[in-house]
Formats: structure tokens, sequence, C-alpha cells
């Protein structure tokens, strides 16, 4: 049916002569995506547009392109060089590619993650020689070699898959782990690594670099999957791996300190007292350390901005971050104001009191600005309580869900009909006795979120 509608709607010519038949590359890869088929070509994506939504749409559109386009004849592109003269002087030239024969490519064309193509990929219109093109725009731009693209996760997977590294099904958690351990951040559809990447990268590489290396990866994948065929016993496999693998973690902890693993990096030493400045991972993020653990005095911290990286924080950008906690006044109540930075945020402090800070810096806002966020987040508290009985520590609160008579330990329902503010201590009393008791339910913990760790 394919070769049919290919010869009716894109000719004879696209259509090899007999039928493309495709082999998997692994012996035990599943490939099961590869079934993802339309029940019949003939319902091209046109006739079936009116009834699907524009994802719908979009998604039956590449499964039929890719559908057919498997059973069409190659592509055949030209690499050309045209030379242009300018006067008698001057000549330039322009690289690139023209479409010999476009195949598959009159349905298909694969989209490219990199959106500066090298200079052979241009397609080049077609050119005859001693032909006279109008000269539309001079543009003089400099170009410099430039690095690799950054990895896409399409191109990541391309990379595995030309490694040997991984299958299909585990592409996706490979993807996902990279980010839930917050070793990379996907940026424009870029992965850039984090600090924490760096360090555990470098680690690795350093000291389990057997481990890491592309060839054991694809070996030992390639040895399981012989174990899954019945071709060889699991336990010799995995007592050749363990042995030597616990032997390493073992040396490792033992010759490693803690100083290479967090790998700190020394910017200088404080005016004054020469002490030394670092930059280090800790549990919460990288910080700056002003001192060691065997000075006298305790090292100072202080955590890094967003956007600052422990490869490239400055010793200048580094002892502005010690300026917190900054003292900035003291309210009317004469409660000391404080701004700074703790393991939830930035916030204000006052009294024993507390103000996150959303859109506020904590090293530029001033007393003005911190009073005002004061002065709202006491009309919030002072909404949230409608009534108070501090003799039998009994309130009235708006909540997350309505009002609710709270003691602290139990929580009761206001019943329909009945006015909050209006409420009596003894009415407040009656339904904290008559709230039933929570019971306790056995539940699985939920699942901590894993941080990363520069741990192996």
């Amino acid at each position: 049916e394919i070769r049919d509608l290919i010869d009716e709607r894109f000719g004879k010519d696209k259509r090899p002569d007999k039928p493309r038949m495709y082999k998997t590359k692994s012996k035990n890869a599943q490939e099961a995506h590869e079934a993802i088929r339309p029940t019949s070509a003939l319902r091209t994506p046109e006739q079936v547009k009116k009834h699907l939504t524009s994802d719908q749409f979009k998604l039956y559109e590449l499964i039929w392109k890719r559908t057919i386009a498997c059973q069409m004849i190659h592509a055949t592109l030209n690499t050309v060089s045209a030379d242009l003269a300018c006067g008698d002087a001057h000549n330039f030239r322009a690289t690139g590619s023209s479409i010999k024969e476009p195949g598959f490519m009159s349905v298909y064309l694969e989209d490219t993650d990199d959106s500066k193509p090298e200079s052979d990929d241009r397609m080049l219109p077609e050119l005859v020689d001693g032909e006279t093109v109008k000269l539309l725009d001079i543009i003089a731009d400099q170009h410099f070699t430039e690095p690799p693209p950054r990895y896409s996760e399409a191109s990541l997977i391309k990379t595995l898959e030309e490694y040997g590294i991984g299958r299909p099904s585990t592409y996706a958690s490979i993807i996902y782990t990279l980010q839930d351990r917050e070793y990379a951040e996907l940026e424009n559809r870029q992965f850039y690594p984090t600090d924490i990447g760096r360090i555990v990268n470098k680690f690795l590489t350093q000291h389990f670099e057997q481990y890491v290396d592309y060839e054991f990866t694809a070996r030992l994948e390639d040895e399981l999957d012989e174990i899954s065929r019945g071709e060889k016993e699991w336990v010799p496999v995995m007592q050749a791996f363990w042995s030597a693998f616990k032997d390493r973690v073992d040396d490792k902890e033992a010759s490693v300190t803690r100083e290479e693993a967090v790998q700190a990096r020394e910017l200088g030493t404080e005016a004054g007292t020469g002490k030394p400045i670092t930059v280090r991972m800790g549990r919460y993020g990288p910080f700056v350390q002003i001192g060691t653990k065997d000075d006298e005095d305790k090292p100072r911290f202080a955590g890094l901005r967003p956007g600052q990286k422990m490869d490239s924080i400055t010793i200048e950008e580094a002892m502005p971050l010690f300026d917190l906690p900054r003292a900035l006044g003291e309210t009317p109540k004469g409660e000391e104001v404080q701004a700074n930075i703790g393991r939830f945020g930035p916030y204000v402090r006052y009294g024993k009191k507390f103000v996150s800070l959303k859109d506020d810096d904590p090293y530029t806002i001033n007393l003005e600005r911190a009073l005002e966020l004061i002065s709202e987040k006491n009309l919030a508290d002072a909404n949230r309580i409608i009534l108070d009985f501090p003799a039998k520590g009994i309130q009235v609160l708006n909540g997350r869900y309505g009002p609710y008579v709270t003691d602290g330990k139990k929580n009761a329902k206001i019943p329909k009909g009945s006015e909050p503010a209006n409420l009596t201590m003894e009415e407040c009393e009656k339904l904290i006795t008559e709230a039933p008791v929570k019971k306790g339910t056995r539940r699985a913990a939920p699942k901590k979120k894993r941080k990363a760790s520069t741990r192996t």
C-alpha cells in the first residue's frame, strides 16, 4: 500500500525496486516503537486533520511522514563550491550542497539540533557557469572556530547510541537522572553542567576512570544482554565486576580526603588576617569559606548567589557575599531588622519573626522596604486570626480551605450557617471536644528527592 501511494503521489522513480527491509543494530534491542505505523497509509494527514486536535495532528503527521519516507529511495546531494567574480580583482567562494535527487526528502526532512549548520551543509541554489547573480546585500561577518554544540536531549541520545551505551528503554531515565540529581540543567534545549555535575565528573574520571570509560559501559551491557539470552551465567559476570569495584571503593575511602572530594578551590587570602578563602561544595550547594577548621576561630561561610559558578567566581565577587547578615535598623517597636539568606532562601528577620523575600535582593534592600514587607506580613497574620481565646489556647483561624477552630492539637470544622466571628468560647470548646481524633494511618513514607552527592 505504501509503495502504491509513493507511485501515485511522488512518482515511481521515488520508489526502490524492492521494499526496503531494516535490521536491528542490537541483538537485544526491543525497539517496540518501530511498530508504530498508521493503520493505512492512504489515511493522509490532510484527510484526518479535521478529526484531530493540533497536537494529535502533529504527532500523526510525524508518524505518517516517517512511515512513507522509510520506503522511498535515498536522497542524493552534490557537494558544491561556487566561485563568484566581483570585478577583476575580487573573487568570492560559496560552499554547500545542492539536491540532485530529493528521494525521501520529498516527504520528510529530519530537523537538526544545531541551529548553525556547517558550511558544507548549506543548501545552494542551482547555478550555471557564467551566470550573473544579482547582488542583494554584502554582510561582513567575522567568524571564529567554535567548540562543538552542547548536547540536547536528541543529540545526547544519538551519541549514546553511537557508543552502545544504554537502550531505548533507558534513555529517558538517563536524561531524567541528569536533571533530578542536578548534574546538568536544560537551558534553551541544551544541557549545561552544574557545579555538582562538574565535581562528580572530575572525581569519577580521576578515581574511577575505568568505570566511566565508554567501552566499559558498552561491554558490560553486552554481557548483561548475553545473560538475558541465557548465553552466560550472571554470578561470574557480577563477581568479576563487584570484586574489583569494591576494592577500588575501599581504597578511595581511605586515600582520598574530603578536601579532594569536594574539590575546594582557593581564591586568595583575606586582607588583614591572611586566612585562605576557598570555594567548595556543601550539603546545600556551593559556598565560599574564609579560614579552615584548624583555626582557633570558626570558619565563616557564605553561599553563592544565583548565576555564580564555582569554577569561575573570583575573590572580588566572593567577598561581598560576607556582607550578610545586613543590619537594616529597627522597627517602630524597637525590634532589630536584618536581611540574610538562609536554607530556604533570602529573608528579613525582625525580632524573632521572619519575612521571606521573593522579588527583593537581601544585599540591596533598605529599611523602608523591609518595614513595608513586615507590615504586609503582620497584616496577613492579623487577617488570619478571626478570634483568639488565649485563656483556653483556642483560636478561630482563616485556613487554606476556609475558617476553622483549633487548640493547637485538634482542628474542628465550623458548621454551615455559623458566622466564625460570632462564635463564643463555649461553642469553640464544644466543637473541639466533638471533633474526631485523627486516626493514624500506615502509609509509606514519601520518597525524598535525591540530592546530588559526590559519593560513588
